[in-house]
């Protein structure tokens, strides 16, 4: 293709994209991030992927998109806006409702963006007759720098990226393409001085800026951690029950952000506050009707109850005891585990009642450590 050609297509595709509903578009070279290799094996030689082993099992490929698929030469990368409507720190008060990730409310973002980007590479390879591969977070890609690299924004010291239109709030999907096309300007970090993402971290999860230790973030131990909340991490849990925002939330570019005009990404309105009695008492049935077409399904009920319990513990709230004492005979011993643990925290004066009544659980360790461990 010549100068002119590669030009046009390019136009023709940042007009499709915004058809489309993406709010930013973007080109980088595949290669354009020669240091990513060095910080990812940094980073799992610390052990800050946590039991994500898939991270390390995929390392060489995940370091550059070349060595995921040798055959790429240029990588864009699309943004879809989903700003909340609220400020998502002001339910943390509320310590009778939960709290979800702003990103969880609503469909799951893989479903809605995966589409568009078909449509997006399909026009492309059309063009062009150049090979197209699709990503939205689901493969060994990283899409953040990526994006840095390609414009969008800059990593900022919570390691997500920001964006001076949208704040935190931008979904990010790949095209990975064999042609080669026209970068554009690496966006510079602008966080400056700025250290309200770190500061607000209820775990300190961040090692040092733009360092994050998933072991200790709440995003990474109620989503993807598929054990016991560590003992340390509960009280600071709070309400949370799927994800955390905390970091994203208080960012002060923000202040320029707006509302996702993606319907699909804008929240339900029984996930913006739902009453924790409610949740606690959902059956597998309730949970997957509940969270159809939701990210927070993939979970499952046990690892989802499991936050909801702790998230109970952490309320005060002693007329919750009952809907407690109901999940105590949980088959999954994460649910009894975190069940034992929140009555611990609402009626102390009844721990060693409830510990001799439950001597059969004697041969479960996980769930006899519920009951010596500090709370």
């Amino acid at each position: 293709m010549t100068q002119l050609d590669t030009e046009t297509l390019v136009a023709e595709l940042r007009a499709r994209a915004l058809a489309l509903g993406f709010d930013s578009f973007g080109i980088a070279p595949a290669d354009a991030r020669p240091d990513l290799p060095e910080k990812l094996n940094a980073a799992l030689a610390a052990g800050w992927h946590g039991d994500m082993e898939w991270m390390a099992e995929t390392a060489a490929r995940r370091g550059s998109p070349r060595g995921m698929w040798p055959e790429a030469r240029s990588v864009i990368v699309l943004g879809i806006n989903y700003g909340p409507e609220s400020d998502p720190l002001a339910i943390l008060g509320e310590k009778s409702l939960g709290t979800i990730s702003v990103y969880a409310r609503n469909r799951d973002y893989h479903e809605i963006i995966k589409g568009k980007l078909k449509d997006m590479a399909g026009l492309l390879a059309r063009r062009s007759g150049a090979e197209v591969k699709v990503f939205v977070d689901t493969a060994p890609l990283m899409e953040k720098p990526l994006a840095e690299a390609a414009g969008l924004g800059w990593q900022g010291k919570h390691t997500v990226l920001v964006s001076r239109e949208f704040g935190s709030w931008l979904f990010l999907g790949a095209i990975l393409t064999s042609a080669e096309l026209p970068g554009d300007n690496k966006h510079e970090e602008s966080c400056g001085s700025c250290t309200r993402c770190l500061d607000i971290c209820p775990t300190n999860a961040f090692p040092a800026p733009f360092q994050l230790d998933a072991r200790r973030c709440l995003a990474y131990l109620t989503v993807e951690h598929k054990n016991q909340i560590p003992l340390a991490f509960r009280i600071a849990m709070g309400n949370r029950i799927y994800g955390c925002d905390d970091c994203l939330a208080v960012c002060p570019w923000n202040k320029f952000a707006s509302v996702s005009r993606e319907a699909k990404l804008r929240a339900r309105q029984e996930l913006e506050r739902p009453r924790l009695a409610d949740l606690v008492q959902l059956d597998d049935a309730g949970f997957r009707a509940l969270f159809a077409g939701s990210p927070i399904k993939r979970i499952g009920l046990a690892r989802f109850l499991r936050n909801v319990l702790i998230a109970i513990g952490n309320s005060g709230d002693a007329s919750l005891i009952p809907l407690v004492e109901a999940r105590l005979d949980a088959g999954e011993t994460i649910v009894r585990g975190a069940a034992i643990w929140a009555l611990r925290r609402l009626a102390p004066e009844r721990a060693e009642q409830l510990r001799l009544a439950y001597l059969a659980w004697e041969g479960d360790s996980s769930v006899a450590a519920e009951w010596t461990g500090d709370i």
